[in-house]
């Protein structure tokens, strides 16, 4: 039997690049100052009740498009949609393209839903449109953002939801959203992936 230092020494310590260890992909719409709507791929999301926060970069246009106008639709992927996110993984909806962008590759779209081959829906509650082809759209309203002193190079939105819209064949019930029905795009440091195999579920689950 192996004793417990043994065991502690199977791990390694490591500085990794990047930690994106395995978070839902976010569609942020959010509204242009012409009054278009911009599609932000995201991968830093949390919740807690009806509270979503998003973790965005200060020199992409959603940032500067909540700081002007705080509403946005968090619009959640599914996994086979990989693609049309990926399509949109190198574009920004700034133009001129900031230097950092340019440099790691990206271009300006001005009409991203055409390039990705995505369709607008009006949304019932914010200004900016929903993605109709996801599954699960939640209008949101920006309650806070900061940018850390220690990181400035990010910015934590902290928003509140206002409608969540969930396509009816994953709808369980009136009210749950049916965790077998629905499979989430995930982005796994920097690799697309869907969910396996249910293993069980939470004492809290009411499903």
């Amino acid at each position: 039997m192996q004793d417990r230092s043994e065991r502690e020494n199977r791990t390694v310590a490591i500085n990794p690049k990047i930690l994106y260890y395995g978070t839902t992909v976010v569609l942020l719409t959010t509204l242009n100052e012409d009054e278009t709507v911009n599609i932000s791929p995201i991968s830093s999301s949390w919740a807690l009740g009806d509270h979503i926060v998003l973790g965005l970069g200060v020199t992409g246009k959603a940032l500067e498009n909540l700081q002007r106008h705080p509403e946005c639709v968090i619009n959640l992927p599914e996994a086979a949609q990989w693609e049309q996110v990926e399509r949109l993984a190198s574009l920004t909806g700034k133009n001129p393209v900031p230097a950092s962008k340019q440099s790691a590759g990206f271009k300006y779209v001005q009409d991203k839903f055409a390039y990705a081959g995505f369709t607008r829906t009006a949304s019932v509650h914010v200004q900016p449109s929903r993605i109709t082809e996801c599954p699960i759209q939640i209008e949101a309203r920006v309650k806070h953002i900061r940018i850390p002193e220690d990181s400035p190079h990010f910015a934590i939105v902290e928003t509140q939801t206002a409608q969540v819209h969930v396509k009816r064949e994953l709808v369980l019930g009136d009210h749950h959203i049916n965790p077998a029905s629905w499979n989430p795009l995930i982005y796994n440091f920097r690799h697309y992936f869907g969910l396996g195999e249910e293993q069980g579920k939470s004492f809290r689950s009411e499903t």
